[in-house]
């Protein structure tokens, strides 16, 4: 099973994200009950992997803090939009709580991520050079932001890559209080 680690979004600001969707050009829209917040892509992991994932998020520790998606942007490989996204406004306890994601998992032999954490939720996938209508879409929508969300607790996800658009099924919930 391929798994990561996220949080979950309230649905009113998932609504609000999908109402970004419009026609533009080489986006491929997520569907708003897809949109959430990773902390940290495990991938393919095995029963056994599982459930030491399992155990490892189980001992997190913390408290609960509010975030805020903020502004647009996009993702570039090879001179290419792949990810059109919705931005987190900086927020040292979101750091905190996925440098422990990622310190768990680490314990429990998963190498450490190898990428800088860039807080963020895919609003759309992509595949084509800068266009002006991307850079118009993003401008026109820069000055997005979120009511404050509430992360009491950190989900454990598996996703299934279907035809159209991957199933993401929440597996565990673990609060952070």
């Amino acid at each position: 099973m391929r798994l990561f680690v996220a949080l979950d979004l309230p649905w009113e600001v998932k609504d609000q994200l999908s109402e970004l969707s419009c026609n533009l050009p080489g986006a491929r829209w997520v569907p708003e009950e897809n949109f959430h917040l990773t902390l940290r892509f495990i991938g393919e992991a095995n029963r056994l992997e599982a459930e030491e994932i399992d155990l490892a998020l189980a001992s997190l520790r913390g408290r609960g803090f509010y975030f805020s998606l903020s502004g647009l942007g996009w993702f570039e490989k090879n001179g290419r939009v792949n990810t059109l996204f919705a931005g987190v406004e900086r927020n040292e306890d979101l750091a905190r709580l996925q440098a422990k994601v990622g310190t768990a998992l680490h314990r429990v032999g998963f190498a450490p991520e190898k990428r800088r954490f860039t807080p963020h939720v895919t609003l759309a996938r992509m595949d084509q050079p800068v266009t002006p209508a991307l850079s118009r879409f993003v401008q026109a929508n820069n000055l997005y932001r979120s009511v404050p969300i509430r992360a009491d607790n950190v989900t454990l996800f598996s996703s299934f890559l279907g035809k159209d658009q991957p199933t993401y099924t929440p597996e565990a919930e673990y609060a952070l209080a």
